[in-house]
């Protein structure tokens, strides 16, 4: 999944405020940004798998651990790479934080203010 050159894609839950504040970051440093909320979008398994090896992350490191679900149907189990894909695809609500993606690249935001280190300064990307 590789966006065009100017085009960054946020996918993220507007009800979070990290969410909600990724979002006006993206918005004020890039003119192209593409919305894409957790609940009404599906990435496929194949679409976590590039997603994944942009960010250079495992698929268990994107879980929200102290998410109910995550406690009681995937604590303690362990998957292979197509069963992490698939709970990715299938849950993206215990997602623990937005991803922002530009080019090849992506960033997960834990804090809105990671969003710098794939957009970097306002000036670089105007």
């Amino acid at each position: 999944m590789k966006t065009k050159e100017q085009e960054v894609l946020l996918y993220y839950d507007p009800t979070t405020s990290v969410g909600k504040k990724t979002r006006a970051f993206a918005h004020s440093l890039a003119n192209h940004v593409k919305d894409v909320e957790f609940h009404k979008t599906k990435f496929t398994t194949t679409m976590w798998r590039q997603v994944l090896n942009m960010l250079k992350l495992e698929p268990k490191r994107l879980l929200d651990k102290s998410h109910p679900y995550y406690q009681e149907h995937i604590r303690g189990r362990n998957f292979d790479e197509e069963g992490w894909l698939n709970i990715l695809s299938n849950n993206p609500d215990i997602i623990r934080s937005p991803i922002v993606i530009k080019g090849s690249k992506a960033v997960l935001c834990d804090n809105p203010t990671d969003i710098y280190r794939l957009l970097g300064k306002e000036e670089d990307i105007h």
